[in-house]
């Protein structure tokens, strides 16, 4: 029977068999299994290095190589076969190399460690995860732009403390939740710089013995940098915490939208019909953001107990990436259908203003006549507490009960009923206004067309 001990990365120190529980406590190729890309890109580049310092023969890369274009060909089928002694990617992919070349790939991993290779894999995989989120987030900022626009028109109520505040526009409501998930998409921009640094050639923690080049490296696997110190390269994870911490963000900013959305869709506000492939749509979103909280609070926690360099707790990072970077992309997904499929109710919307949300508008008419604000404020609660005693709306108060408020109340204060004149006195930048939700718009759609090029 051929000994399996002295094929594992860490074999050959040890006596005797592995408890096979331990190896199943040990093993992380039921998850990291998805990184067998990035872990045969790596690999690759590898080579090349070892084939420089004259580590391998040309020949010898070449199999290599050749050997590793094959198991990605199996990996991409479907056909690659996990067998029972397959740890994790990394001995999963040079067993099978070796199973395919022979003696060479036993050359494949001199000068290099677990420790730099799993966390190089790791910074390829989350590049790659890290376009595919900011593509999704821009395809979702995209559909509630464009919304924005088609909608310019509708004006609805605006809530503060869960109360009928002002009247807003419908667009308005859209963009202030585009706006919260630009900063999502800047905020994971800045991350792929830090998360785009490469380890490789760090070894265990001491760095290289050998003459690998790791500007080679950095170049044929396009990082932007490479690690300064090889201790804090192997060992550390802020990489892997500040995705975290993105992904708990972003899912705060869509859970948000979605209570909205799922308030709007009640009976009690019937603002919009949600699609029936939508009905849950709050309450998961609410689950998965909790359960992204924990994640990220829970790796932090090992990571404080933890000593200095690699430690196999550290094995944890790759679960809590993967399942963030799920959840989120899952959710970005669903909200883009979700606010590609609602259905607005426009007269209901627009019914559901009220002439006690231009309370601070009868306000601002006597600040246009020179009163001061403070003042102007007062005037206008003594208006609304009028119409309360006398149980009629603020707009029914007579000529005489507004003048008997302020002497400054003409008959040109009828001018303040009207909802649109109110929306449009927001002109400033940032504002419900039409004019300035359309800069809002133009500002976007700029900002997305530099996203793309």
């Amino acid at each position: 029977m051929a000994n399996t001990e002295g094929s594992k990365l860490w074999g050959g120190r040890f006596v005797g068999d592995t408890d096979p529980i331990m190896e199943k406590f040990n093993a992380s190729i039921a998850y990291d299994q998805r990184m067998w890309d990035a872990d045969i890109r790596g690999s690759k580049a590898y080579v090349k290095a070892l084939e420089k310092a004259k580590l391998v023969s040309t020949e010898e890369m070449e199999q290599i190589l050749n050997g590793m274009d094959q198991i990605h060909g199996e990996w991409s089928k479907g056909a690659f076969v996990i067998k029972a002694g397959d740890e994790d990617i990394h001995t999963a992919n040079e067993r099978r190399l070796k199973e395919l070349i022979g003696a060479p790939a036993g050359k494949l991993h001199t000068g290099r460690s677990r420790n730099d290779q799993v966390v190089t894999d790791m910074r390829l995989w989350l590049r790659d995860a890290i376009t595919t989120l900011t593509n999704d987030t821009l395809q979702l900022i995209s559909t509630m732009v464009e919304r924005a626009a088609a909608e310019i028109e509708v004006l609805f109520p605006g809530y503060t403390h869960m109360q009928r505040a002002q009247p807003i526009r419908w667009s308005h409501w859209i963009l202030s939740h585009a706006v919260a998930l630009r900063r999502d998409v800047e905020r994971l921009l800045e991350i792929k710089k830090r998360v785009n640094v490469l380890p490789l050639g760090s070894g265990a923690i001491a760095g290289t013995p050998f003459d690998i080049d790791r500007e080679l490296l950095q170049k044929e696997l396009a990082f932007d940098g490479i690690s300064l110190n090889s201790m804090d390269a192997t060992g550390q994870r802020d990489f892997v915490v500040e995705f975290l911490f993105w992904a708990s963000l972003c899912l705060t900013h869509l859970s948000k939208m979605a209570e909205d959305l799922m308030l709007y869709s009640t009976k009690e506000f019937s603002f919009i019909a949600l699609s029936d492939a939508y009905r849950s749509f709050s309450h998961q979103t609410h689950l998965l953001l909790i359960n992204s909280v924990f994640q990220c609070a829970g790796f932090m926690m090992t990571l404080k107990g933890l000593p200095s360099t690699y430690n196999k707790d550290l094995q944890e990072d790759k679960e809590a990436m993967f399942d963030c970077y799920d959840t989120v992309q899952a959710v970005l997904q669903v909200t883009t259908g979700v606010m590609s499929t609602l259905k607005i109710n426009q007269s209901v919307m627009e019914a559901a203003l009220s002439p006690d949300m231009l309370a601070t508008d009868l306000a601002y008419f006597l600040v246009r006549k020179g009163v001061p604000f403070r003042e102007a404020h007062g005037i206008s609660g003594k208006a609304v507490f009028t119409a309360e005693s006398k149980n009629i709306a603020l707009n029914q108060l007579t000529a005489e009960d507004l003048s008997a408020v302020s002497p400054l109340f003409g008959s040109d204060v009828s001018s303040v009923w009207d909802y649109r004149s109110s929306v449009e006195q927001y002109s400033a930048p940032g504002g419900t206004a039409k004019t300035s939700i359309t800069a809002q718009v133009e500002h976007l759609r700029t900002w997305l067309k530099k996203q793309a090029q």
